[in-house]
């Protein structure tokens, strides 16, 4: 075989190797997990795997691209070294596909989006928080697996590839130059195409079916794309015009002049009460028969009946880090990243925790577990939080969790200090439980949830809940203290509803001594941001700096709900709901009036908040 066909072979070897690879990981990805749209079955995911394979093209591209390079190097120079060095690539890029194939297919069922950026951060940020969520199987096998992954791979790479010599003999300049236009024309599928617009991840969407769409994303292109665009906010989800998102926005949260806001029944009966707002992990509507869920927490279902409680309210996101913006400084969770990798912009942004401390509120934050996981601790400091009490704070014997303290010793924590006062100052606490996270395992065994350990976790926390609830109103603090119950995000049970609707349905309650309106629902759309302008509101507090925050008592106030999670948004008003992919900008789910006039809104909404991120 003349040297200018070996190097054509060899590359062209490595190219289809790889793509072989990827297509052979989608197969074992659809195998897992084709259960999870029964509709569908394994056949059914069939054109995941066709529409995939550019994808997997533009990555085989990216990792020929290097053996290219050798080639061209090795057509005239015969060194040990560069043997060494092509073996050593192998190993490198053999270690680096099978970690990524076995994160991902692992990973996918705890998050339900393919591997991206976002493991990394969580690891980074803490590495035993990060691993909380894993069984003890998982972790004694996912090691094995990414071995034995990579050594196959490897194995692979030297027997079919490295052992395929280059050996230009005496056409060294045609040697040469099938090297240079082999290794110049990876840049057609590394750039995918001819088309306009290069390689994204939007582009494996063909289908309305979500888990067919995600089946067909390349889990290595989707890491990669996902670190590369983490800071170019300004162009990405570009709908419109600057001009015609602007006005889009404007128009959405032009207030209702013809309502009369003159009339609204005060929410407190004290002018500055202490303030408790409580963050539920992984809570949702399924939870509470009052929503239409099952009678699991009953005690959050007994006091939202007594309180306040907003029975048309959604999530802003899907994990923790992303909630807290939402939570506590009214800014929208993101479909494409998370607010709090970036500490310097959160330096700059209102949250209602600062907006209290102006107004003279000592505030205080209690969480059983690592309060560096996500960035926490800096995103909590730039939000005003004085104190803020974490894991570090208890003593070892209490740390049995996975994720540090058991609920029931964080409230414990928390009641002994809100239960008495010293001073006039008033007090803004916050108490985010863990427990009723995966794994799920909880000192607390209810014979009813006994096939459930799931039912169980959230049982036990809303048994810790109760319980600091009915002993805080044998104080004398409860009678001045407001509590707000809302979950951090959407729920873990049950397992992920396929309506995006359903699974981001929240509660969020009102209750306390300080609360002048009980035994009252409300059910106007409502969002995490929307706390903040609510609670503001009623201390007589400006609320201008929240953008994305609406008085949810005030009838002149817009009443609408957004959220996001990987690839795809949802928006709720008075009279239309719409879910869009917004990545393949593909409308999913549409009821309504005027679903373009709703899809319209839900895409400026989008637009502006990575505009605010690109400040």
């Amino acid at each position: 075989m003349s040297g200018p066909l070996r190097i054509a072979v060899k590359l062209i070897s490595t190219f289809v190797l790889i793509v072989v690879l990827c297509a052979l990981q989608r197969l074992i990805f659809i195998a897992v997990y084709h259960h999870l749209d029964p509709d569908a079955g394994f056949l059914g995911f069939m054109p995941s795997m066709l529409h995939g394979i550019p994808m997997d093209c533009t990555v085989a591209g990216y990792l020929t691209a290097i053996p290219g390079l050798m080639a061209i190097a090795g057509v005239s120079v015969k060194s040990k070294w560069l043997a060494i060095a092509e073996k050593t690539y192998y190993a490198i890029i053999a270690l680096i596909l099978a970690l990524i194939f076995c994160l991902d297919i692992v990973l996918y069922g705890y998050w339900d989006f393919r591997l991206d950026s976002t493991p990394l951060f969580y690891f980074t940020t803490s590495p035993s928080s990060a691993l909380a969520s894993a069984t003890t199987a998982e972790m004694l096998l996912a090691p094995i697996a990414v071995i034995a992954a990579a050594a196959v791979i490897y194995l692979l790479f030297i027997k079919l590839i490295f052992t395929q010599k280059i050996a230009p003999g005496k056409r060294k300049a045609a040697s040469y130059a099938t090297a240079i236009i082999m290794t110049a024309l990876l840049f057609i599928p590394i750039r995918g195409g001819f088309t306009v617009s290069t390689m994204n991840v939007s582009r494996a969407y063909f289908s309305t079916n979500t888990r067919l769409n995600h089946a067909a994303v390349n889990p290595v292109f989707s890491l990669l794309y996902s670190a590369t665009h983490q800071t170019n906010f300004a162009a990405q989800y570009r709908f419109f015009s600057d001009d015609e998102a602007k006005e889009l926005f404007a128009e959405l949260n032009r207030p209702d002049e013809s309502l009369k806001s003159d009339s609204i029944a005060p929410l407190l009966n004290t002018s500055r009460p202490d303030i408790c707002l409580i963050i539920l992990e992984s809570f949702s509507s399924h939870l509470m028969p009052v929503l239409g869920g099952e009678d699991i927490a009953s005690g959050l279902d007994s006091t939202a009946r007594e309180g306040m409680l907003f029975t048309n309210a959604y999530a802003s996101s899907f994990r923790t880090d992303r909630a807290l913006p939402a939570i506590l400084g009214a800014f929208p969770a993101q479909p494409s990243t998370s607010l709090m990798k970036f500490v310097e912009k959160t330096e700059k942004l209102p949250s209602l925790p600062m907006s209290l401390r102006k107004a003279g509120y000592e505030n205080t934050y209690y969480y059983g577990g690592d309060a560096n996981f996500t960035n926490m601790r800096a995103y909590l400091a730039n939000c005003g939080f004085g104190r803020i009490i974490s894991d570090t704070d208890f003593p070892i014997k209490d740390k049995l969790s996975k994720w540090g303290v058991h609920d029931h010793l964080l409230f414990q924590r928390a009641f002994s200090e809100l239960s008495q006062k010293e001073g006039d100052a008033p007090r803004f606490s916050v108490i985010q439980t863990s427990s009723s996270h995966e794994p799920f395992e909880v000192p607390y065994s209810n014979p009813r949830f006994a096939d459930s350990p799931q039912k169980n976790a959230f049982a036990y926390t809303d048994s810790c809940l109760t319980d600091f609830i009915n002993r805080m109103k044998a104080t004398e603090t409860y009678r001045n203290t407001l509590f707000i119950i809302v979950p951090d995000h959407y729920g873990a049970y049950p397992a992920r509803p396929d309506d995006a609707l359903d699974r981001h349905h929240v509660p969020v309650v009102f209750c306390g001594g300080a609360l002048a309106r009980t035994g009252e629902e409300i059910s106007v759309p409502a969002s995490q941001t929307d706390i903040a302008a609510t609670v503001l509101s009623a201390l007589s507090l400006p609320t201008e700096e929240f953008i994305f925050s609406h008085d949810l008592l005030n009838p002149v106030s817009p009443k609408y709900a957004f959220f996001s999670e990987p690839s795809l948004i949802g928006f709720v008003t008075e009279n239309d709901t719409v879910t869009i992919n917004c990545d393949s900008e593909t409308l999913l789910t549409a009821k309504g009036n005027d679903i373009a006039k709703a899809e319209a809104f839900a895409k400026a909404y989008l637009q502006t908040i990575y505009d605010q991120l690109s400040r």
